[in-house]
């Protein structure tokens, strides 16, 4: 049966951010150089692995057009040959190139005054624009603009799931203001007590590597969208390295002994 209460839920999450952060410390996730690098990527990598991703970004890094000028002016053609890897490249190019035309419109643009605007208002623009969904869009929000709001994945589902927390199919809101809720007081407690420094445990796994650190993933930003990156970033390492969408490998991961009946 699945667990009802909700401050039951809120204090599981808790202790998953905490056993999760003092086995592997900081993710450094979002791994890119400049805010538009993360927007670019955060398009990419829908319906597709994230080596693909990265594939694509080199190819664009190297013609000298991850920018927002660098879109606007690349034709339609060149830029889905270079984004080929990522899958779906016709249909991402064009969402790139409605990204670009969208910043020019509203704010000229300029990616600081997109990111200055309230979170709120911001998040029902970008839900406005053609093939950004509430986690692109919150992907870009964390991560390119530093508003705190939590992302939620298809890791994050599962690993609810099999822990019996919410089922896979809940609504992605509902799973949203369930971690944004439950992270809130660890914020609040590292905000109060000024720190906010990476733990220096060693990985609990032989072999796993978080992301280097990078100009993005060290951006400064609020300690509540420092918690919000760090715990999607844990759960990105936890789908990657062990709960696998048909054969999940508990054994090694930090959550295995928060499994049910364990």
């Amino acid at each position: 049966m699945l667990r009802q209460a909700s401050k039951n839920q809120e204090d599981e999450i808790r202790r998953y951010y905490r056993t999760l952060y003092n086995a592997w410390g900081a993710q450094h996730w979002w791994p890119a150089e400049t805010r538009f690098e993360v927007i670019v990527g955060a398009y990419l990598t829908q319906n597709t692995a994230w080596t693909n991703v990265e594939r694509a970004l080199a190819n664009l890094r190297n013609a000298d057009l991850l920018s927002v000028d660098g879109i606007r002016q690349v034709r339609l053609s060149r830029l889905e040959r270079l984004i080929r890897s990522s899958g779906y490249f016709r249909q991402k190019a064009r969402r790139l190139k409605t990204f670009v035309a969208f910043l020019d419109k509203k704010y000229d643009g300029s990616l600081d005054r997109l990111f200055r605007q309230p979170t709120e208002r911001l998040r029902e623009e970008l839900l406005s624009l053609n093939g950004v969904g509430p986690e692109t869009a919150d992907s870009i929000l964390l991560y390119a603009g530093s508003h705190p709001v939590f992302v939620v994945d298809a890791y994050t589902r599962r690993i609810l799931n099999r822990h019996e927390i919410l089922p896979e199919k809940t609504d992605y809101e509902d799973i949203r203001n369930l971690f944004e809720h439950a992270l809130a007081p660890i914020a609040t407690k590292q905000e109060n007590a000024r720190q906010h420094t990476p733990l220096s445990a060693p990985p609990l796994e032989s072999g796993f590597r978080a992301h280097p650190p990078s100009a993005m993933s060290t951006a400064h930003r609020t300690a509540l969208a420092q918690v919000y990156n760090e715990m999607h970033g844990l759960i990105v390492g936890v789908g990657k390295h062990h709960c696998g969408k048909s054969q999940p490998k508990c054994d090694g991961c930090p959550l295995q002994r928060f499994l049910p009946g364990r």
